[in-house]
């Protein structure tokens, strides 16, 4: 099984790739030098200084403290549990629909109240995030409240690469590894750099990879804002998608009922 690297090498390597040293980044981050030095070093980071980092990288905070390894804060958690199923409707209901119809039901999600959270979040877990890069990618996508099912409809929709649902719990276990296909559709779904994310879990990307299509960025940033979603919330979008896809005449293109 692939080892991933520790977070200091990873962000060791993201200063290199993007030219940066720790000067610059803690500028950005309102941090130190030394203190970005100290990581790099092998220094644990705290939550500040990772909330600070985030931003300063183009990245989500919920990313980073993935990669890191910590728990994941509970601001930054989905906000209902409940809403997988819902989650995953809504968004291949949206894949059903035109660019703009996608676009559209995401600013509906936009506009939808924020609710208060009702319960905490607790993502099945499969194996410690340091075992293995699988465990951290499957993790980012299970804080974007997908199951193995979701992971394995939506990909299969917008990538090349149709897997099993329990697939996806073999790579979140180590039991499948990674590859550079698998690390460029997690990327397109996570709304990542698929360059970075395989240098972030170590796994050698031979080619730069085309760009993700546009039906996987759209399922990228549907799934990241309906994180914000309850359960109900998130089947009023299902409904909506329906109901446009409905209006324009479009065929159903994937099939949420399965396990």
């Amino acid at each position: 099984m692939t080892q991933p690297p520790g977070f200091g090498a990873m962000l060791a390597w993201l200063l290199d790739h993007r030219g940066l040293d720790a000067e610059a980044l803690a500028d950005r981050a309102g941090s130190t030098a030394d203190e970005i030095r100290g990581v790099v070093a092998g220094d644990t980071p705290g939550e500040g200084l990772l909330r600070r980092l985030a931003p300063a990288l183009g990245f989500h905070a919920l990313d980073l403290f993935v990669l890191a390894g910590p728990s994941v804060p509970e601001d930054l958690a989905p906000l209902d549990a409940t809403a997988e199923r819902s989650v995953r409707d809504a968004v291949l209901d949206a894949l059903d629909l035109p660019a703009a119809g996608r676009q559209e039901l995401l600013r509906f999600i936009r506009s939808l109240p924020q609710q208060e959270r009702s319960s905490a979040f607790a993502p099945k877990r499969l194996a410690d995030p340091a075992d293995g890069p699988g465990a951290r990618l499957v993790r980012m996508l299970q804080y974007r409240n997908l199951d193995w099912s979701g992971m394995a409809h939506i990909l299969g929709l917008v990538t090349p690469t149709y897997l099993s649902t329990v697939t996806y719990g073999l790579i979140g276990t180590g039991r499948v590894e990674l590859t550079p296909r698998l690390v460029t559709d997690f990327a397109a779904l996570l709304g990542l750099d698929a360059r970075e994310l395989a240098g972030l879990t170590g796994v050698d990307l031979p080619a730069v990879p085309p760009p993700p299509a546009p039906e996987a960025v759209d399922a990228a940033a549907l799934l990241w804002e309906a994180r914000r979603l309850s359960a109900t919330q998130a089947r009023q979008v299902s409904e909506l998608a329906r109901a446009m896809r409905d209006d324009s005449g479009d065929g159903r293109r994937g099939d949420p009922s399965g396990p």
